[in-house]
């Protein structure tokens, strides 16, 4: 069965600094469905970007910046690792978990290459 990866996305500047306790009960709801239907193989949360640092490749250095990424309005800010049978079941579970957001966010959902 394809695992497809599903990036949350969002605007740093405007997300609350976690869910409210409505937002958090309906997450755990939906997250208890989605692992007892085998479909969810990992999910997290990351840390703000101020907390990060990307690492560029040049001229055979690599370079190093510490975050806070203030060129960049939106982030990701979590991710989560789906097996479903197909794209369109990927869709529908993401679709379901931006449905319980109280704010906007956006997902990404790519199928992870295999071999």
């Amino acid at each position: 069965m394809p695992r497809y990866l599903t990036l949350i996305r969002m605007d740093e500047q405007t997300v609350p600094s976690g869910p409210s306790p409505e937002t958090a009960q309906r997450m755990g709801a939906l997250f208890e469905e989605i692992t007892k239907a085998g479909v969810m193989l990992d999910t997290a949360a990351l840390t703000p970007t101020s907390e990060g640092t990307r690492v560029t490749w040049s001229g055979g250095k690599a370079g190093y910046t510490d975050g806070p990424f203030t060129e960049t309005k939106e982030v990701i800010g979590g991710y989560a690792i789906l097996q479903a049978k197909d794209k369109a079941e990927a869709l529908e579970w993401t679709r379901r978990f931006l449905e319980v957001h109280e704010m906007g966010v956006t997902a990404e959902v790519r199928e992870i290459a295999e071999g």
